[in-house]
């Protein structure tokens, strides 16, 4: 598996696995609804952020994610990152390799510290996963997150110290 800067040609690749996952509603807190050209705008790179994707030995895009500074001024040595795996490749590292290439990428951009503002308590292999790379769970909002299968759960806050 190779991750690579996402180019725009990759994005034919990268919605209908990212459309399905936000439709679902289970991990993702955009809106359900969302069209393809405000998907385009909010995942694919941009001045601000940097956008990756993890592709198989035969081209095949397996998932991808959107890294950026969580916030900007004073608060910017913090970074922050989306994932989206397809679940066709769910289970083959592909989050794991994803993760640590976006910890690489904070480290040598000069980030401080990586902040997951949204991580849904019911996403259990997500926050597994978050944890086994050294996060810790800093904070957890009450009912933060709506699931259409769980009902309202906990939206955790997590970090890791670079």
């Amino acid at each position: 598996m190779l991750i690579r800067e996402a180019v725009d040609g990759d994005w034919q690749a990268i919605w209908p696995f990212l459309h399905e996952i936000v439709s679902a509603g289970e991990t993702f807190s955009w809106p359900r609804d969302i069209d393809e050209v405000t998907a385009r705008e909010m995942w694919m790179p941009s001045a601000t952020s940097r956008t990756v994707v993890a592709v198989a030995d035969d081209g095949t895009v397996l998932g991808s994610a959107r890294m950026y500074a969580n916030h900007m001024g004073p608060a910017s040595h913090i970074a922050s990152a989306s994932f989206m795996v397809d679940a066709r490749h769910s289970r083959r590292g592909v989050g794991r390799a994803l993760g640590e290439d976006m910890l690489a990428w904070a480290r040598s951009a000069g980030f401080r510290g990586v902040q997951f503002n949204a991580v849904v308590e019911s996403n259990t292999r997500a926050v597994a996963l978050w944890r086994s790379l050294g996060f810790e769970i800093i904070g957890t909002v009450p009912e933060g997150f709506r699931s259409p299968a769980h009902g309202y759960v906990g939206l955790h806050i997590m970090y890791r110290k670079l």
